[in-house]
């Protein structure tokens, strides 16, 4: 099965590999990887320090403020300037932050995906319209509050490759952090626990294997959609666009592709 997060790096990656094959110098090819990215990077900034200032409008004390905690290991795990999380939480100090709605929009997409869409924003309008405007372009819907969370669990999610430790070893260390399960196969280890032990958990982890290789508070679905070629063409247009939007902060969906759809479609 693919996330969200593996289909856009694989895609991109084959994107640049196929640049290369067409014959661009190394230079451009170069400027243009560095290029994307540095544009990627600058989004998953903005999308960290908007979850900062949500974060810190409560208390700047990461102590005290388990949200604040999270916000903060997802910043230094992402390798953001120091600076810049400084800033962020002087701001909020002095009550200079801005004002940002949080928003879950729940819908439809190709093939009966379910996908709930958590998104921060300045302009309600501005992003109700754009995120009904993707839905609708690329044969999705959306629906009310409530139409597809129920099938999803918001649960803590860490991810540590396969060669930080066995299986067992894994498992041991899970059970004694705390956690609810960890799964365990060729792609690495999944750890997953109640979102209030979600800090707790990745500490425990973080002090025994290093830090991981993603970490957060995510919708799980229950149960995974196989879609067909054409649907997945259509859904991935759909979560390109949502992804896009400035004002989206995470897409979670319930799709199953192939390996073989993604070669195809790649």
């Amino acid at each position: 099965m693919y996330s969200f997060c593996n289909i856009v790096l694989q895609t991109n990656q084959i994107y640049e590999n196929s640049e290369t094959m067409a014959g661009h110098s190394k230079f451009k090819n170069i400027m243009h990887r560095k290029g994307a990215q540095d544009k990627k990077r600058a989004k998953v900034f903005g999308r960290l320090i908007k979850e900062l200032t949500v974060a810190a409008r409560s208390s700047t004390d990461p102590d005290s403020n388990p949200r604040l905690r999270t916000a903060l290991a997802a910043a230094r795990a992402a390798n953001m300037p120091k600076d810049n999380i400084e800033r962020v939480l002087k701001r909020a100090e002095g009550g200079e932050c801005e004002s940002y709605d949080e928003i879950r929009y729940e819908g439809y997409g190709p093939g009966g995906t379910a996908l709930i869409v958590d998104a921060m924003t300045d302009n309600r309008n501005r992003t109700a319209s754009e995120v009904r405007a993707a839905f609708n372009k690329f044969g999705g819907s959306l629906g009310e509050t409530g139409s597809v969370s129920f099938m999803f669990d918001k649960v803590g999610q860490i991810a540590y490759a396969g060669d930080v430790a066995d299986a067992d070893t894994m498992f041991e260390a899970v059970l004694e952090a705390g956690a609810d399960n960890v799964e365990t196969d060729d792609n690495g280890h999944e750890i997953t626990c109640a979102p209030e032990q979600f800090n707790n958990v990745r500490e425990e982890l973080e002090s025994r294997f290093g830090a991981p290789e993603e970490s957060g508070l995510t919708w799980k679905p229950q149960n995974l959609i196989t879609v067909d070629e054409a649907q997945a063409s259509t859904l991935l247009k759909l979560l390109d666009a949502l992804d896009d939007n400035d004002d989206v902060q995470n897409v979670s969906s319930n799709f199953d592709i192939s390996d073989d759809i993604i070669a195809k479609l790649t």
